[in-house]
């Protein structure tokens, strides 16, 4: 076997975050009785909330904001865009938001017949995620994903953020491999394939979207099943 250990991303990679944002979102859209405030559409809420939440994670990631901003910003920030600004309202929402998001079960495809088919072959699968620690130990819990990892490094535990290579020399130190032997598979060209890349490891670029790549991994899949051509 040329790798032994496998480390995987969470959000957009294995756990559908789109699907799961969208449901929790538009519970919150409801129980907050936003369409009688002006917001007449939840699709167009939510492309507001998206956009915004991709902005400012690309911010949190660059070291540019902290966790607390990250999290209610994205909220009131997308409120604002059909000019509700209602700050307690925003950190209501982003609290409701995080408690409510873990709970969501949505994978994607062949998500559990890739981990028990790699799990049956002995490799050592473990987690980087740029995610927060209790958030993503809910979503790997409620998911059924959590037994198939031996460790589960967080951004927040690890106190550095993909694609810095700290993130993932803390990550061979736990796990106690080598980086001849770990490649890193994730959805994020600039996160994970670049942070791999970074780390000197061999990488698997998993475009779910088929979008054209502008930073080459060592291998690339559309879907999850293709990882047994590698493995």
């Amino acid at each position: 076997m040329k790798y032994r250990h496998l480390f995987f991303d969470l959000d957009h990679t294995l756990w559908d975050f789109e699907t799961n944002a969208r449901e929790t979102l538009q519970s919150l859209f409801h129980s907050n009785d936003l369409g009688s405030r002006g917001i007449a559409d939840f699709n167009e809420f939510f492309e507001r909330y998206s956009y915004h939440n991709e902005r400012l994670w690309d911010r949190y990631t660059k070291g540019f904001i902290k966790q607390d901003e990250l999290r209610w910003k994205r909220m009131w920030l997308s409120l604002l865009d059909f000019k509700i600004a209602d700050e307690p309202l925003s950190r209501n929402m982003a609290v409701a938001f995080l408690e409510a998001l873990p709970s969501r079960r949505n994978l994607f495809p062949y998500t559990i017949e890739i981990l028990t088919y790699l799990k049956t072959k002995s490799y050592q699968m473990h987690l980087v995620t740029n995610g927060f620690e209790t958030v993503q130990l809910s979503k790997l819990t409620h998911s059924g994903l959590l037994p198939f990892f031996g460790e589960v490094i967080t951004s927040e535990g690890s106190n550095s953020l993909k694609p810095n290579k700290d993130i993932f020399d803390y990550a061979i130190q736990k796990t106690g491999a080598s980086i001849n032997e770990s490649i890193m598979i994730g959805d994020n060209l600039d996160a994970d394939i670049q942070g791999g890349i970074n780390a000197g490891m061999d990488t698997i670029f998993v475009n779910h979207l088929n979008i054209k790549p502008h930073i080459k991994a060592t291998y690339e899949i559309r879907h999850l099943k293709e990882l047994e051509q590698i493995f």
